[in-house]
């Protein structure tokens, strides 16, 4: 491996966020989950889950819009799930807070949240929103503040501002580069992991030759 490349990976798992991820529920168009997997690279998310409750669930729908999230789909895991109860047992185990985008009385507005604490954005449907179900895990809900006329934007759009949002305040926080909380053991395995995925990938290429 080139050193460039090499230190790029290194700064990539440098700024890896081992405490904010994504949940999408039932979002049906894969291009816009493949969206929201560039997005979550370019903040530093490490993982997302991806939850299909409905049935019929068919094959294409776990194709994670390749072509839309291009070489970020490489370096973020996708978890995914059918069941709702299992999903977030799963997402308890590393992140606090579950806040969901929903219209609700109580619902907070994206500026007021903490996000540079441990916390799992949910989003959901692109028609229906987010299932009673998953939302009953959620520890509250947030809108993102609009003055135009449609008041809604695309669920691939929700998630970027929101991501930024959350960027916005751990750069404040000084949770990137020299400053990332996560442990020395968690980045240095995360890096091993990522070098080989690189050396898988350049192998790969290779072949095709």
């Amino acid at each position: 491996m080139e050193p460039s490349r090499e230190q790029k990976i290194r700064n990539l798992v440098q700024n890896r966020q081992f405490d904010l991820t994504v949940i999408l529920e039932n979002v049906d168009d894969p291009h816009n989950i493949g969206a929201v997997l560039r997005s979550c690279d370019s903040v530093g998310i490490r993982e997302i889950f991806v939850l299909y409750t409905r049935p019929g669930l068919q094959n294409h729908k776990l194709e994670l819009g390749k072509r839309s999230s291009a070489g970020s789909r490489k370096w973020i895991d996708v978890y995914l799930y059918r069941e709702v109860e299992a999903c977030m047992e799963h997402v308890r185990r590393n992140y606090a807070q579950v806040y969901a985008t929903h219209l609700a009385h109580n619902a907070k507005s994206l500026y007021e949240l903490d996000l540079a604490q441990s916390v799992a954005l949910l989003f959901g449907n692109e028609a229906d929103g987010i299932s009673e179900l998953a939302l009953s895990h959620a520890d509250g809900n947030f809108i993102i503040p609009q003055v135009g006329m449609a008041q809604s934007l695309n669920v691939s759009v929700a998630c970027a501002v929101s991501l930024y949002e959350a960027y916005r305040q751990r750069m404040v926080a000084g949770k990137y580069g020299t400053g990332n909380p996560a442990s020395p053991e968690q980045q240095s395995l995360l890096l091993e992991e990522y070098i080989r995925r690189q050396e898988d990938a350049d192998e790969a290429w290779k072949m095709a030759k």
